[in-house]
Parts: C-alpha cells; sequence; structure tokens
C-alpha cells in the first residue's frame, strides 16, 4: 500500500493511518470486493455481474435466478456464479442475501486462502465478526441464517462447521458494505471489502468511500498528514450525537468517543427553534413542533413506502405549515420534510415548487455538513436539476458547479455520477449565456424543446439511497 499502514489505533483496536501526506480528493487505495451479491428486493432488476440496474434483463438459463445486461456480464460473473447456481438447482430456491454472500466467501476461501492479493492488508480470519455482541432478536435471526447455509452448502463443496460459518456470517453483519448501483445513487447490493473494515469510524472524518467501476475508493476529503488516522462516518452526520451512538452501539458494538459526539457539536442547531423579529421562539413550543413533526415523519414515511405520493404531499404540507416561524432552517425534522417534499414533487413534475423546499434543503445543509460531505454535494446536485427543470437557470448553474466541485472530490472525475454532471454543467453554461443574451429567445427556444422531448420523471423517492456506507439491518 502506498498511502496506509495498518497500526494499534487507541481505544478502537486496528486502524489505518496515512504514511504519505494526502490532499482532498487523493485516492488511499481502491479496492475490489473479495465476495458480493444484489439484495434480495432487486435481484430481478439489477445485473448480478457489474450492479447496472436494467429494464430487461437475461435470466441463468439453469439457476433461473442469477439476472444479466447480457451475454458478457454473464460469462464475466460465471467464475463466482458457477457454484452458487448449481447449490440454487438443489436446493430448489434461493437463499437471503446473507447467506447467498456468506457461501460465496467460503467458495473463494476454499478455493484461494482468506488473501487474494498483495495489497489485501487483513485475513478475513482477523475481522470482528461480534457475534457474542448479538442482541436477543438479533440471535434468532442468526441461527436461522446458520441452519439455512447449513442446508444450502452443496455436499460436494468442503463441508464447514457451524462455528466457521457463524464467524463468516457475523463479519457479513458487522461489516457489510453497500455496494451501488452503476451512477452510485440507490444501494442495490452488499460486499464485503476487506482493507476497507480496518477503517475506524468517526463522524466528521477525513475520507469517504464511493463505489466506482466495481471497486470502492477510499477518498481523502483534505490535507491528511503521515501518521494521521484515516477515517470514515458509518452513519449520516445528520442524526443527532446521541442518536449516532445509539446506532453505532446497536449495530457496530462500540461506544463512539469522537469530538463530535462527545460535546455534542452542532446539535443544538438540529434542533434549534426560530428566530422571529429578534425574538427566539419559546422553547416549549419548539419541543411541541418537534414532537409533532417526529409523528408526522413516521406518518410519511409509511406513506412514501406504499409509494402513495400525494398522501406523502399532503402529509409534508400539514407539517412545514406547522414548523413555518417556529423550527430553525437548520432543525433536521423540517429539512427532511424539505428533502422529501422537493423529491417527491420532482418526481410529479411540480418542478417550481419543488425547487423552493430543494433551495430551502441544501441552504440547511451547508451549516451543518462538512463542506466537502458527499450527501451535501448529491443535495446540492439534485437541488440543481430540479432548479434547472423548472427553468431557473441562473440558481440552477451555480448549483451544479458548486456539487460538481464537492463530487470531483468525493467520487473523481471518472465516476459516472461525475461525468453525467460535468455534461448538466456544460449544458447549463451554454444556456445561461443564451439567457444572458435573449431571454424572450431562450424561453421561447427551451419550451419548444421541452414539448418536443419531454422531460424524462424523476427516479421514484421510495428507492433507497445511499446515506450510511456500511449496511444496517
Amino acid at each position: 500500500m502506498e498511502f496506509v499502514e495498518v497500526f494499534d489505533s487507541p481505544g478502537k483496536g486496528r486502524g489505518l493511518r496515512a504514511i504519505r501526506e494526502v490532499w482532498a480528493g487523493d485516492v488511499l487505495f481502491a479496492e475490489p470486493p473479495f465476495a458480493s451479491v444484489v439484495f434480495d428486493s432487486h435481484a430481478a432488476s439489477v445485473c448480478h455481474s457489474c450492479f447496472r440496474r436494467q429494464e430487461k434483463l437475461q435470466r441463468c438459463g439453469q439457476c433461473r435466478f442469477a439476472q444479466y445486461c447480457d451475454k458478457t456480464c454473464q460469462r464475466a460473473a460465471w467464475e463466482e456464479h458457477k457454484q452458487e447456481c448449481a447449490a440454487v438447482k438443489s436446493y430448489g430456491k434461493v437463499p437471503n442475501e446473507n447467506v447467498r454472500l456468506a457461501a460465496r466467501i467460503l467458495w473463494r476461501l476454499d478455493k484461494e486462502g482468506s488473501v487474494v492479493s498483495d495489497t489485501q492488508l487483513a485475513a478475513l480470519e482477523e475481522l470482528e465478526d461480534h457475534i457474542y455482541d448479538i442482541s436477543e432478536d438479533d440471535l434468532k435471526d442468526f441461527k436461522v441464517d446458520i441452519h439455512n447455509f447449513l442446508d444450502y452448502w452443496p455436499r460436494s463443496s468442503k463441508p464447514h462447521t457451524v462455528d466457521s460459518v457463524s464467524k463468516i456470517l457475523g463479519v457479513i453483519n458487522c461489516n457489510g458494505f453497500m455496494v451501488s448501483d452503476q451512477r452510485g445513487l440507490q444501494a442495490v447490493g452488499v460486499g464485503l471489502f476487506p482493507n476497507l473494515c480496518l477503517v475506524n469510524h468517526d463522524c466528521w472524518p477525513n475520507c469517504t468511500v464511493v463505489l466506482n467501476n466495481g471497486k470502492i475508493e477510499l477518498r481523502a476529503l483534505g490535507k491528511i498528514s503521515p501518521g494521521e488516522e484515516v477515517t470514515v462516518s458509518y452513519v449520516d452526520y445528520l442524526n443527532l450525537s446521541e442518536d449516532r451512538r445509539r446506532l453505532l452501539k446497536q449495530q457496530y458494538f462500540f461506544d463512539c468517543t469522537c469530538e463530535h459526539c462527545t460535546n455534542k457539536t452542532k446539535d443544538e442547531l438540529k434542533m434549534a427553534g426560530a428566530v422571529v423579529e429578534g425574538e427566539k421562539v419559546p422553547e416549549e413550543t419548539v419541543k411541541e413542533i418537534t414532537e409533532y413533526s417526529r409523528t408526522m415523519l413516521e406518518n410519511m414515511e409509511k406513506a412514501r413506502i406504499e409509494a402513495n405520493y400525494n398522501e406523502v404531499v399532503k402529509i409534508c404540507r400539514e407539517c412545514l405549515e406547522k414548523q413555518e416561524n417556529v423550527l430553525a432552517d437548520t432543525h433536521i425534522y423540517q429539512l427532511r420534510m424539505w428533502s422529501t417534499l422537493s423529491e417527491v414533487l420532482s418526481y410529479l413534475q411540480f418542478f417550481e415548487e419543488a425547487s423552493t423546499y430543494a433551495r430551502k434543503m441544501v441552504e440547511g445543509y451547508l451549516k451543518l455538513y462538512h463542506p466537502n460531505n458527499a450527501q451535501l454535494g448529491m443535495a446540492t446536485m439534485r437541488a440543481g436539476v430540479t432548479h434547472w427543470q423548472a427553468g431557473f437557470i441562473e440558481i440552477a448553474h451555480g448549483m451544479i458547479c458548486k456539487a460538481y466541485a464537492i463530487l470531483m472530490i468525493t467520487h473523481g472525475p471518472t465516476h459516472p455520477i461525475t461525468k453525467d454532471l460535468e455534461a448538466m454543467r456544460m449544458q447549463t453554461e451554454m444556456e445561461l449565456r443564451m439567457f444572458k443574451q435573449n431571454e424572450y429567445v431562450y424561453h421561447t427556444m427551451r419550451e419548444a424543446a421541452l414539448k418536443n422531448q419531454p422531460i424524462r420523471m424523476m427516479a421514484e423517492p421510495a428507492t433507497e439511497s445511499i446515506k450510511n456506507l456500511f449496511r444496517r439491518k
């Protein structure tokens, strides 16, 4: 490894630290998965080789389960799929993603051993499994997975003990990494990346992780000096310190002692009340609307999962009416309402109204997130596209340029989403020049173009976006 080495991180166990100075956007390492699988929920809509979303996929003629873009993807996946193919046929059904991933890991372990390249810094048996930390409720599901694995595992393959199977399932449970679709917008699978498992958590990290062309890249968010530990955030920073610590303890079995959790940095902003005409809104009023918002968020999420988007819009509007002039523009419950409403209104093609909420969302995010945070970049990109769809070309171009600057650091110039954004930046720049020369001609041409080529509807808001790097149940 050119940029990092393994060391004993005080209070955290093993970690990685920089051995050379790196700057924002530098890739500290890139790593292919030891093994990966498509989520159960996306098995029929995502290629099992390249993880690209496709309307029409070709099904494996043997197991009738795996699906591929074409023969090229099928041939590329055959080495990893052939044992799975026979196992699925013999078993008579398809086990869940945990069992499928565990089987793929063990088949590769049996064939190649636990270290498969010179750049792999940790053997699989060295990774934490935290089996003895699993809660009683989760332990029941864990035992079911072990039982199903033993039924699924072919008699012709090397036999494994319950302990060895438990070890792999435990490693997946706390180290499985979200695998995104080709554009990096949606989590569609889970994989195991041994080097990434060594990178410790910090709520305000100095690195981020992105999947690019089949490999994960650990990218620096700013300057990192030699000897400094490299960190990523396992959870979204937009949660309160208490909630982040609870999530980390529940899924990753450690107590976060980072500076932002210890000092509860920005928690006040995330729960703040508004200031109206120089006067702070009474604390009791803020508390009352916060509790009301919590209930409405739960109702909104149910409606969104059911794809009842008219109900989502109704709930959001009712809630925002109550929140106005009570909650600050950094209050996370108001930000979540703005985010959801802008996304759903864009999907329903009410672009002008959607752009208003998207802009408010980004302004709030700017006060909370790290300036090079990937979520901030993606939100700014979405807001820029929404403004472009609404015809607000000046604001749209400014936002797209800001998003491009962030994503060049977090995703890099070769990532598909950065390439899309670069094309959009060039297009809005051209449109902006036309707009400044003659507004009437610009709007006339734009209207004619939109009539001849209708704007594509945005992706459905119910899909799961990438927020937490590591998979949570």
